[in-house]
């Protein structure tokens, strides 16, 4: 067996589907999150604790602003105790951030990894990856990336023997627009759109609120477009539940289509969240499906 190309820490909840597989030679590793964002206490005993002789991770992957599916925001003390942990362990931070202008939070937005290391007197560790497709057109699939001048030359040769690039029409389409609009524009536009993703949040806690309390727990999100809610499946709170079956097959029997957490969880491990989006869907909408949800999960717990 060839040896192991490295190993890779993903904050929790990373989605599987969009880390890029090398063979059978990366490992993941699940780093414990909460509504604050990656737990720097979780991440330090995870390397602090690493086998003797065994090569450290390499890479660290996450999404600190409205985290698919967390919904979590990493605060800046966290940021910068992930950034300190980076420097004194040796390892890159991926840092995915298609939210990052999603975020309708009260406090002023926090600066991201990359902006951080900025300031530091030693750089090299962030790779940056931005999004237009939530802002713009879901459809566009356009982004950018911000980093270390070797990391982008390995970026683009990747590339070039891959997808070539993105589709020259919809580059043509992004760029006039952003010309025509011009920085102050593009940010007017970027706060309209957080504002409509506020509105949808609120209304879809109220109705979690009117529909799932004492049936589920939840902190509320600051960015994106996500809830992530755990199920109280059993009369122990310290037992952990498995949402799965009832998510997979019997919400979907009564029409509601929400995603269970274990498939967003590196090790497939059993979990008693739900991820929901509250993107697209009307206040009545949200109403009857959390009603229909509820009634799943008392038949559930009798």
């Amino acid at each position: 067996m060839a040896p192991p190309l490295g190993t890779s820490l993903y904050a929790s909840g990373s989605m599987v589907s969009k880390n890029i597989r090398m063979g059978e030679r990366r490992v993941e590793i699940e780093v414990e999150t909460d509504a604050r964002g990656i737990k720097s206490s979780s991440l330090r005993s995870i390397l602090e604790n690493w086998p003797a002789g065994k090569q450290k991770p390499r890479v660290l992957y996450t999404v600190p602003y409205g985290c698919n599916p967390t919904g979590m925001t990493a605060t800046l003390e966290r940021r910068k105790e992930v950034l300190a942990l980076a420097r004194e362990h040796n390892f890159l931070i991926l840092e995915d951030d298609p939210y990052y202008f999603l975020y309708y939070g009260k406090a002023a937005r926090y600066p991201s990894y990359f902006a951080l290391e900025a300031e530091e007197p030693e750089t090299g560790r962030v790779l940056r990856f931005d999004s237009l497709s939530k802002i713009l057109s879901a459809g566009i699939r356009i982004g950018f990336v911000s980093g270390p001048t070797r990391l982008l030359q390995a970026l683009n040769a990747h590339t070039a023997t891959s997808n070539l690039q993105t589709s020259s029409l919809t580059q043509v389409i992004v760029f006039k627009l952003l010309e025509s609009w011009g920085y102050a524009a593009f940010v007017k536009h970027t706060e309209k759109v957080s504002a409509f993703y506020r509105e949808k949040r609120d209304v879809f806690e109220a109705a979690m609120n009117k529909h799932l309390t004492g049936l589920a727990e939840w902190d509320t999100p600051e960015a994106g477009m996500f809830f992530w809610f755990k199920l109280l499946l059993g009369d122990d709170p310290s037992v952990e539940g498995d949402s799965q079956a009832l998510i997979s097959e019997k919400a979907v029997r009564e029409g509601v289509l929400a995603l269970p957490g274990t498939a967003f969880l590196p090790n497939g491990r059993r979990s008693a969240y739900v991820r929901a989006s509250f993107s697209l869907s009307t206040e009545d909408d949200v109403n009857e499906a959390l009603r229909r949800l509820a009634k799943v999960v008392r038949d559930a717990r009798t």
